[in-house]
């Protein structure tokens, strides 16, 4: 593995059948080396979350991967995991920090708003996502341009991830100005997700 190589970063469906899903995630740890998970799940049902989430631990600590919960705060100590991602830029950073401590991990998806990455790394972000980077008719955001990798892998030193409408081609083109790439329905909606991964792993280099 290219030691310069972008890391790798899997984001869950949305929604999930545990017991179907676990050995799908496994399939593609055992074959990748991942970064970190982070659990996005529409529920607003906290049993069903916390019962994900377990399950989800499981299989990712086990390969020593690292797991994050989208939004919840008060639900990862409680289940063991390893910190949380917000959606909405800087403004939930310093909380987070504070209720979890400085070993969480806690990151946050800035849309393509430069001034926003930058308040969440000054905030504290252990890392700041932009995106989508492709064209997609989902959500309200302008696609986050290669201008903003290539300014912020220069001057900042917070991690910066690469997530949304992916295709090889532009994972080809962000791979020199980007730390990280998360990668979801890119893959999961994929027969053989281990596979569809390798091809986006490969089109990095």
């Amino acid at each position: 593995m290219a030691e310069d190589r972008p890391q790798i970063y899997l984001i869950t469906p949305p929604a999930f059948d545990a017991e179907e899903f676990a050995p799908k995630l496994a399939s593609v740890l055992d074959a990748h080396d991942i970064a970190c998970i982070r659990l996005s799940l529409a529920s607003r049902d906290e049993y069903e979350i916390g019962r994900i989430a377990d399950a989800m631990r499981e299989v990712a600590h086990a390969r020593d991967v690292a797991l994050v919960i989208e939004s919840h705060v008060a639900l990862v100590e409680r289940h063991g995991l390893d910190g949380v991602h917000f959606t909405d830029g800087a403004k939930q950073i310093r909380y987070g920090r504070k209720e979890l401590g400085d070993d969480a991990i806690v990151g946050s998806y800035c849309g393509n708003s430069r001034h926003e990455g930058m308040n969440a790394g000054e905030a504290g972000a252990d890392y700041v996502c932009f995106g989508p980077i492709g064209e997609t008719n989902l959500g309200t955001a302008e696609p986050a341009e290669h201008e903003l990798f290539a300014w912020w892998s220069e001057v900042i030193e917070v991690p910066v991830v690469a997530e949304g409408a992916l295709t090889e081609e532009l994972v080809t083109k962000f791979a020199p100005v980007t730390d990280w790439f998360a990668f979801g329905d890119e893959v999961w909606r994929e027969d053989d997700p281990a596979a569809a991964l390798g091809r986006f792993i490969k089109a990095m280099s």
